[in-house]
């Protein structure tokens, strides 16, 4: 198995403890333009992941790949009580 596979695998690991948690999304859109959006992550699959976005009484999804975190298009940070973290994980 690829290197790569293994290190996207890890990154799957490591969000599938956080299913249901409220999260922060800077999306890179291209063309200096990011998307910040706030959801729910609601469920993590084989090659990507969703998120339950609720804007003005509004529910709708994305879904981003595990490779958008590792390339840095995509970042999470986790809202919580002590404000919000930075999504991290460790390779390996």
């Amino acid at each position: 198995m690829p290197r790569g596979r293994n290190v996207l695998s890890d990154i799957r690991n490591a969000l599938d403890g956080f299913v249901g948690h409220r999260v922060l999304v800077k999306a890179n859109r291209g063309r200096r333009k990011v998307v910040e959006r706030e959801g729910t992550l609601e469920r993590t699959y084989a090659n990507h992941f969703v998120i339950l976005l609720d804007e003005d009484k509004q529910y709708r999804r994305v879904s981003y790949s595990y490779a958008d975190l590792l390339t840095d298009i995509v970042e999470l940070s986790l809202c919580g009580q002590a404000g919000l973290q930075k999504f991290q994980f460790t390779a390996g």
